[in-house]
This record gives C-alpha cells, sequence and structure tokens, in this order.
C-alpha cells in the first residue's frame, strides 16, 4: 500500500521562512500561516495536477514528469512568484471562464456539451456571475449554418481531437461579442468520482425532483424502449448525494414545474457546483493529503483546459473568499420573459433560439452582468413586491428588452414585454394599477425611466390588453404599466449606478 503523504513534512522549515517577511512575527502566527499555507498547497495540487496531467497548456514547463524534478517549496516559490503576471482579462477587469461538461467518449454521444455555464469573474468588486447556457441553443457557424450549441465540441473533437475546447469558447466569443479567456471541461466520470471522493455533498433542494424520463447511461439503444429510462425522485429539502445522485441532479430535464426547465436545470447545475467549492474548501478535506491525491489520481483523465499553472493559482487567491452573495446566477431560457424561444427546425428537431431574432438582447444582457441596482433602493422595491409590463411605444427595436433587464436589477418582477399598437410616445409613461399604494416603488421606476405617471388607462390601451388577455390562459396583472418613449435610454437605466 502507498505510503501516506504529507505535504507539510515535504517543506522544510528554512525554505518557508524565505517567504516571511518577519521571522518574530512568524512564530507568533504559526499555527494560522501554516493552515493557510497547506490551503494553497492542497488546492494547488487539486487543480493544478488534474488540468497538467489532462494537457493543461503550460508552457513553462514541459515535462510530464515535473513534479518528480522540482522540490515541492521550488513550485510553491513559482506560485508566489506568478503574482506579478497578469490574467487574461484582468485588466480589463472581467475574466470569462467557460465550463462544459459531457458524457464522455464511453457514453453515447460522449462528446455533445451537456452543460454549459458561462462564469464571469470581477477582480475589482471580487464578485462572479454564472450564466447557464442551455444545450439546444442554436448558434450561426461558419460554413454549416445554424447548429445546435452542444454539437460544436463533438464536430472538433471529431476533426481534431483534443480541439473541442477551444473550438466551443470561440463559437460563444463570436455570440455573445466577449472574449472567452478560459475554458475548463470535465465528463460525467470525472464529476461523479470527485464528488464521491469528497464523501459527497449537501445540496438544499427547493423543488421535489420526480422525473419519470430519465435516460440511463449505456441502455441507449436498449429494448423494450421503456427500459431505456428510470423514475428519479429526489425529495425536496437538504439533501445529502453521493456523484451519481448529484449528476442525476443536475441534468434532469423532465421533472414538472419549473425544475423542468432549462433556467431550473440550469440553476441546479450551479448548485451542485457551489457544493463541491464549498466541500473542498473544508476544513476536514484539506486536510487529508490522501483524499485530494485520490481526487488527482482518479480525476486527471477526465479534465482538459487551456489553463497555465500560475494562472490556476492566481485566480484561486482572487476569488477563493467571494462571498456567495456577490455570486450572480442566472440563466437563458424560453421562459415568459426569457430570451429564447422554442420552435422544432426543418429537421424536426427542438431548438432554442433568440426571441429577437439576432443575439443582441442576449449579448446586452451578457455585457452588462455586474451592473446592478443599489442594495437599499433594491430592498425598498422587493419589500412592495412590485410587478411591471414593458411595452415599447416607438419604432426603435429591442428597446423594450433591454429597458426590461435593466429594471430587474432594481427588484422589479417584468411579468410582460412587448410591442404596442402606438409607436409615437415621444415620453416614456408609467400606468399604477394599483393607485398609489406602492409609491415607493413608482418612485424608484419613475427616477430610472424618466417617465411621466398616470393613474388611469386610456381607453385604446384598455382594448389591447383585453384583446391580448383573451388568449392567455392566467393571465396576471401588473402593478405598473410602462410604454417607453423616444427618450427612454435603457443604457442609463441603472447599469452605470455605482451608490453604495
Amino acid at each position: 500500500m502507498p505510503k501516506d503523504i504529507n505535504l507539510l513534512d515535504l517543506m522544510e522549515k528554512e525554505e518557508i521562512n524565505k517567504f516571511n517577511k518577519n521571522n518574530q512575527e512568524e512564530k507568533r502566527e504559526k499555527p494560522k500561516r501554516k493552515r493557510k499555507l497547506f490551503a494553497y498547497v492542497s488546492v494547488f495540487f487539486i487543480v493544478a495536477f488534474v488540468l497538467f496531467s489532462a494537457n493543461a497548456n503550460i508552457s513553462e514547463q514541459n515535462t510530464s514528469s515535473w513534479i518528480d524534478k522540482i522540490p515541492i517549496i521550488g513550485k510553491f516559490k513559482h506560485l508566489v512568484e506568478s503574482a506579478d503576471k497578469e490574467l487574461k482579462g484582468e485588466s480589463e477587469d472581467r475574466i470569462n471562464i467557460l465550463l462544459l461538461g459531457m458524457g464522455g467518449k464511453n457514453h453515447q454521444g460522449g462528446y455533445l456539451t451537456d452543460t454549459i455555464i458561462l462564469a464571469s469573474l470581477q477582480p475589482s468588486a471580487k464578485k462572479a456571475a454564472m450564466l447557464s447556457i442551455p444545450r439546444d441553443t442554436t448558434i450561426p457557424m461558419e460554413d454549416m449554418g445554424w447548429r445546435k450549441i452542444n454539437n460544436i465540441n463533438a464536430f472538433a473533437e471529431t476533426k481534431n481531437p483534443g480541439s473541442g475546447g477551444m473550438a466551443v469558447s470561440q463559437a460563444i466569443s463570436d455570440v455573445l461579442d466577449i472574449p472567452i479567456d478560459y475554458y475548463i471541461r470535465i465528463d460525467f466520470a470525472g464529476f461523479v468520482k470527485i464528488i464521491d471522493e469528497l464523501g459527497g455533498v449537501e445540496i438544499n433542494v427547493e423543488n421535489t425532483i420526480d422525473d419519470y424520463s430519465y435516460p440511463v447511461m449505456g441502455m441507449e439503444e436498449a429494448e423494450p424502449y421503456e427500459s431505456r429510462f428510470e423514475h428519479l425522485y429526489i425529495e425536496k429539502g437538504l439533501q445529502k448525494m453521493n456523484g451519481d445522485l448529484a449528476l442525476k441532479y443536475a441534468r434532469s430535464r423532465h421533472t414538472p414545474g419549473v425544475e423542468g426547465s432549462d433556467f431550473g436545470r440550469g440553476r441546479r447545475q450551479q448548485k451542485v457546483l457551489g457544493a463541491v467549492k464549498e466541500k473542498m474548501l473544508s476544513t476536514n478535506f484539506l486536510f487529508q493529503p490522501n483524499k485530494i491525491m485520490n481526487i488527482i489520481s482518479e480525476a486527471q483523465a477526465h479534465f482538459s483546459a487551456n489553463l497555465k499553472i500560475w494562472e490556476i493559482v492566481k485566480l484561486w487567491d482572487m476569488f477563493k473568499d467571494v462571498k456567495e452573495s456577490d455570486i450572480s446566477n442566472k440563466a437563458l431560457d424560453n421562459s415568459a420573459n426569457g430570451l429564447l424561444i422554442d420552435m422544432i427546425n426543418e429537421d424536426g428537431a427542438y431548438i432554442l433560439v433568440p426571441r429577437s431574432g439576432d443575439f443582441a438582447e442576449i449579448q446586452y444582457m451578457v455585457s452588462n452582468i455586474f451592473s446592478d441596482a443599489p442594495i437599499r433602493i433594491k430592498e425598498v422595491v422587493l419589500n412592495e413586491n412590485s410587478s411591471v409590463e414593458v411595452r415599447n411605444g416607438t419604432w426603435i427595436n429591442g428597446l423594450a428588452s433591454q429597458a426590461a433587464l435593466d429594471i430587474e436589477k432594481y427588484g422589479f418582477n417584468v411579468i410582460r414585454v412587448g410591442g404596442c399598437s402606438r409607436q409615437d410616445f415621444q415620453k416614456s409613461v408609467i400606468y399604477d394599477l394599483t393607485y398609489g399604494e406602492k409609491m415607493k416603488s413608482l418612485t424608484v421606476l419613475k427616477e430610472k425611466t424618466n417617465a411621466n405617471v398616470s393613474f388611469g388607462l386610456p381607453q385604446w390601451l384598455i382594448d389591447e390588453i383585453a384583446e391580448e388577455l383573451a388568449e392567455e390562459a392566467n393571465p396576471v396583472q401588473p402593478d405598473f404599466i410602462l410604454i417607453l418613449g423616444q427618450n427612454a435610454d435603457p443604457t442609463a437605466s441603472g447599469v452605470e449606478n455605482t451608490e453604495k
């Protein structure tokens, strides 16, 4: 049996002291610094070893046996020195990392990306945002027409093995109009093994998962047809999950209600990633070198990335202390106010496409993902639970959807976005259907949109709304109807507000 490895024993005391500015201070703080040092080294081993072993792009070190040739303290010194280097995107104060999950080579359609999450990091504010992109989203591809986004990795791997991660990154960069600085790709087997090695994760299941059509891996062609699926049931509440159950929780697509939507699925995937992060940062895990090495050994064949060692460590150092409240979780979806709509293409396949016909709306949302309203103002609106319907009273394309994205940041629930039969509005108007019962919210909405206020609906609008609601199964009345005029400036309705 292999001998237990204690990483700290491999570090000579005099070598560690070279990093201390004051030896006397080191003696007073030794227990605290020792724990911190161990945490750094542990996380470095988990991430760096795994990514390096999976052909991560580490240009400074070209040997696959570098761990045997360089003393650990030498590597730690190298990592400390990397603080002077700049990460991609750091000078723009936004680092974009694409997280990809796929079945793997032993699964049918194993190179189709089942999970696509754009993680954006803002160094100056220590904030993060995660945007889930549904696998059925269809995007334009050069020389290929419109293709499902989850096919890109498979196409690239067929032509040039190992190129899938970069191909997906470039495609998403093109449609979202942002640089994708890094990517990390993992297959399902690696995902399951990591969670199992962690001893499972605890996840607060917000809504019961009751999926009668969850696909059984390895049974894709089985007969009878029913044997290809299983009944997945996960009860609402705090649940401890092993790797297999966590994967099923993240992948389930057919449970009733919101959890069966792309939004619900994307949110569950983000919750699982958060649970893994918390478990990896726990004291119990950081002080178990054997477990760390086991994860490295198990996972090395299941990862690929384009990160260098120093980039991994600097990213970790920058964002290890990001609070959960500073992580924004969003998802592209086809809900009533979502930026995608579903349809069946000419081949009979289910696809999702931008509701506006192009990616302008989505690009706007992505570019402003870190723009948020002051907390004190947002709390006022949330306390009144105010809802808004936004209509475009001009000929300016996309005006209503952009304004809706902006006012949502102030806590308003935008229940409907659309056009208007009249498109001659010079100035925006707010129709208050609460007749003054939610004055605080009305004040915020008026200030942010520079609109006039009316406490009654004109007859033409009453007729228009009545006709529209007749086609809705469960119509909901908003508190306010905002009709945008020529004076509307959606790019200024909150996105540049820096109040604290």
